[in-house]
Parts: C-alpha cells; structure tokens; sequence
C-alpha cells in the first residue's frame, strides 16, 4: 500500500466520572445489584463520555429504536465534524482535496446520514466519494482503514475515515444478567477521524504529522465462536450479547493472526516498536497480553484509554493511536487490533 496516516481528530462530549454514573443513574438501573456494582468498579473504567445527558440516561431503557436513532441523526454529524476537521488540520489538507468519505458506526444509521452531513458541512467536492461501514461492531476501524488505504494508493488522492459511536443511545432496560451489566459499565461515546495521503504526495504541510505507511491488514475469523459476541438490533435499540469466554478465545486466536501478519514483511513480533489495542476491557487486554506474550508496560496505552474514555466501539482503536502518536513516532512498526463480533479479530501493520 502507498497511503499513510497523516493527521488524526477526536471529538468527545461530556464526560462523566464512572463513580458517579453508578451512583445517580445505573444503581437504579440494576436495581441496586451488588453483581452490577462490581461490574463497574472492575471494568477499568474511570471516566466515560455520554452524548446522552444523564437525566435522559434514565428513560432511555424505553426508548424505541426510532427514537434513538432520531437522537443519533441529531447528535453524530456534528461530533464526527469536529473530529473531522481536527483531523484535516493536523494533516495539513483541505476538505476539497478529499476524495473518499469513509464513516464507520454501528450505533446509528439513516439516510441521508451522517456523510452527507459531513459533505455539506466540510463541504466536500461533488465528486467525492462516500462509504458506509456499518454494524461490524467494535473492529470496524481497521477493516475500513485497509478498505481507503486501498482507495488512496489507487486514485493517489486524499481520503477521510471517520468512526463515530452513540454507545450511550442503545441503554438497555435493566436486568440481572451479567453481560448487560459488563456492557454497560464499559461503553463510552466518542468520534474518531483519520486522514490519509499517498505516500509520494508532498501536499500535507503540517511537520508534525505523524505519516505512518498503512503497509497491510489481516483478519481471522472463529465462525464457530460466532455467538461469544453480538449486536442484535432489537424494538428497543441495539443489544449487546457478551460472553465471559471471549477473552479466552480471543487469546487463542490473537498470536497466530499477529505472527502470520508480520511473518508476510519478514517481521517478528520482538521487533514491533508499539502495540495499538483496543481495549475491548480488563480481561480482553489480558488476555491479548497472554497470546502475544507481551511486557507489562506494552498495553499501558489501551489501558489508559479505556479508563479515560471506556469501550468506544470503532473509534477506540484509533483513539488508542492517537496516544501512542502523542509521545512521537515509535521508532519501529505499529500494530493495530481490535475484535468484534463474528467472533472476529482485525490486525494492520503500520511503519514510518
């Protein structure tokens, strides 16, 4: 591939300590469960976004699925504009040299939706391109980067990739299970924006870009473990299915898709400079840690970012780049992971 990565934006709404959204929203919620509780106070979460205020936290659980997505067609175009155009400045472009508009979400769909939001607002050319990658849950990020690398190194024009996620619109009415009280301990709303150029292109003007080469991606999917994880859409939102054997299997699966990917560039995994994972929880980081056999320190910025920001879904990958990329290029290659349902897991190589 001849794209790299040359600027990246995140937009965030209000934040809120996890502490206290256990204490005024989601204790009532659980009906005081001391299970849910616990659930909270170990998910490695200390702070999350909402773009649902807290008193509409409370009603959401009845909302229909209209209803939400009504709220995200509201909500999502401007907080992936914002994302947007951070992106498009950290990377020195301007929105009408962008070919390709690529939005992953798998919290909320319409249409017209939030791309042409975004192509009106930017505004974007006409002939601009616009893709949708939706409902792929919280690895979408990394398949649609491969899909607008590709784009990139083909049409040596600019292209835009922009995750954005109302997690907090699909609350679901409260109940004992277990997954329902790890899933909602855990999410978080955030945008998430990258920009990529063609490698020989000079046009990006700002010096602290970050320019990493999209060199290649990878994917395995466990068809059989397809149940472990799910995302139904049901009359009452989005329904995350969530079991406690994921961390397991994806610690099986995670050092032969890492080790195949690198082997294709003559790598070992002793030489990769930095790890992006997205911090699917405590466990799911773990467990990545056990199959790669990595050192302690490795995962420190997934796991800052999940205790800042929570499970974002797509956009969490790219929020977890970002933190590396704010200490300066590593000095060697970069792996991108993130899981979802299927049960699959995505990889991208990624070197300066």
């Amino acid at each position: 591939m001849n794209a790299r990565i040359s600027g990246i934006g995140t937009a965030l709404p209000q934040q809120y300590e996890q502490d206290w959204l256990w204490d005024n929203v989601f204790r009532t919620h659980f009906n005081g469960s001391r299970i849910a509780a616990r659930m909270f106070d170990t998910a490695g979460v200390e702070r999350r976004h909402s773009s649902t205020p807290p008193y509409e936290l409370a009603d959401a659980a009845g909302w229909s699925t209209e209803e939400r997505m009504r709220r995200y067609a509201e909500r999502a175009p401007a907080l992936g504009l914002r994302a947007v155009r951070q992106a498009l400045t950290a990377a020195g472009t301007e929105p009408e040299e962008i070919g390709l508009l690529t939005v992953a979400t798998c919290t909320g769909y319409g249409t017209p939706g939030t791309d042409i939001e975004l192509a009106g607002s930017l505004p974007l050319r006409a002939d601009a391109r616009r893709l949708l990658v939706g409902h792929m849950g919280c690895h979408a990020a990394i398949p649609a980067l491969g899909a607008v690398a590709d784009y990139v190194a083909a049409h040596e024009r600019p292209a835009v990739l922009l995750c954005v996620e109302l997690t907090s619109l699909h609350v679901q009415p409260g109940t004992r299970d277990i997954d329902q009280a790890v899933v909602h301990a855990l999410f978080s709303d955030a945008a998430a924006a990258i920009v990529l150029r063609p490698g020989s292109a000079s046009g990006a003007r700002s010096a602290a870009a970050p320019r990493l080469r999209v060199v290649d991606v990878a994917a395995r999917t466990d068809t059989v473990r397809r149940g472990h994880m799910t995302w139904r859409v049901t009359d009452l939102g989005f329904r995350m299915g969530l079991s406690p054997e994921v961390p397991e299997a994806l610690s099986e699966h995670v050092g032969p898709l890492v080790k195949d990917l690198l082997a294709r560039h003559g790598l070992d995994r002793s030489e990769v400079a930095a790890w992006a994972v997205h911090p699917g929880g405590p466990r799911v980081l773990d467990a990545v840690a056990e199959g790669l056999d990595l050192a302690p320190d490795d995962l420190d910025p997934s796991r800052r970012v999940l205790a800042e920001h929570g499970n974002c879904s797509s956009a969490t990958v790219l929020l977890v780049l970002d933190e590396i990329l704010k200490a300066g290029p590593p000095d060697g290659p970069v792996v991108m992971l993130a899981f979802g349902p299927g049960l699959t897991l995505y990889a991208a190589l990624l070197d300066a």
